[in-house]
C-alpha cells in the first residue's frame, strides 16, 4: 500500500526514531566504557553534545550524589525532569566555557568530528577536567568509499560522505583522538574499536535503513545518486554478499593527571 503525505513523519518523528535507534546501537559500549571508570557517586559530569540525552539519563543514575549537565545546541528531544541532578542546557559548545576543573567526567560522543575546530574544543575539555579526573571521546573514522564491498556501496556511501563533507565534517579526526589526548596530557589513554556497516550487526543495519529512508532523499535530489541505487543499498544490507566495513567508531579515553 502506498504511503499518504498525511503519513509520512514529520521531521521531528524522524529525528526522535534515528535518536531512539541510535541509542539502541550505540549507547551499551559506552554505558560499558564508562562503567569501567573510578567515578564516585558525587562525580560532576558533562555531556557535551548530549542528543536526545539517552547518556546523560544514564550518567544522572550513576552519579546521584553528583550532577550531570547535559548541553546540545538542540536539546528539544531531552527531559531536564528526569533526574533531579540534571540539568540541560541548550548552547554551541564552541561558545561554550567552563571554569577549570569543573568536571570529573566529560563524554562526547559524536560531537567532534562535525566541529569546525575540534581541536580547540578538546584543548580546552582538558582544562575543564578537575585532576583525576576523565575524558571520554568517540567519534567515528570513515573508510575511503572506493574501497567499498558492492557498486552500489561506493555510490551511495560516497554521497553520504559528500553530504556530510559539504556541512564541514571531517570524517577522519577520530583516527587523531589516541594520541591528541596523550600529546594533550592525559594518561591512562586507551581506546576501542568498532566495525561499522552494513551486515555489522542488526541495529547497525537498522540505523543504517531508517537513516537512508528517512534522510536519503536529498542525496537524490542533488544528484549525488539514483533512488534506484539508494533502494538497492538497502535492500542489500542483511545479504552476507554485501557485508562491509565503511566506518570505525573510535571509543578513547584518557585521564588528568592528579599532579
Amino acid at each position: 500500500m502506498t504511503r499518504t503525505s498525511e503519513e509520512e513523519p514529520t521531521v521531528n518523528q524522524s529525528e526522535a526514531i534515528l535518536s531512539k535507534l541510535w541509542e539502541r546501537n550505540y549507547d551499551p559500549l559506552t554505558c560499558e566504557i564508562v562503567g569501567r571508570l573510578p567515578l564516585r557517586r558525587d562525580a560532576r559530569c558533562l555531556d557535551a553534545g548530549a542528543g536526545s540525552g539517552s547518556m546523560a539519563y544514564w550518567l544522572a543514575e550513576r552519579v546521584p550524589e553528583g550532577s550531570v549537565l547535559a548541553v546540545d545546541v538542540d536539546t528539544s528531544l531531552m527531559d531536564a525532569s528526569r533526574r533531579p541532578n540534571l540539568m540541560v542546557r541548550q548552547e554551541d559548545l564552541e561558545q561554550q566555557e567552563f571554569a577549570p576543573g569543573s568536571f570529573d567526567l566529560i563524554l562526547a560522543r559524536g560531537v567532534l568530528s562535525v566541529l569546525r575546530a575540534p581541536d580547540e574544543l578538546l584543548e580546552r575539555a582538558v582544562r575543564w577536567l578537575a585532576p583525576g579526573g576523565w575524558l571520554v571521546a568517540e567519534d567515528f573514522y570513515f573508510l575511503p568509499a572506493e574501497d567499498a564491498a558492492t557498486p552500489v556501496g561506493r555510490s551511495v556511501i560516497e554521497a553520504y560522505l559528500r553530504a556530510f563533507r559539504q556541512h564541514g565534517a571531517d570524517m577522519r579526526f577520530a583516527r587523531r583522538l589516541p594520541a591528541r589526548l596523550a600529546q594533550l596530557g592525559l594518561t591512562s589513554v586507551d581506546l576501542h574499536l568498532r566495525p561499522l556497516g552494513p551486515g555489522q550487526g542488526e541495529y547497525e543495519n537498522e540505523l543504517m535503513r531508517r537513516r537512508l529512508e528517512l534522510q536519503g532523499q536529498p542525496l537524490v535530489d542533488n544528484g549525488w545518486v539514483s533512488a534506484e541505487q539508494l533502494s538497492e543499498f538497502i535492500a542489500q544490507l542483511d545479504r552476507p554478499e554485501a557485508r562491509d566495513v565503511t566506518t570505525l567508531l573510535f571509543s578513547v579515553w584518557g585521564q588528568r593527571p592528579t599532579t
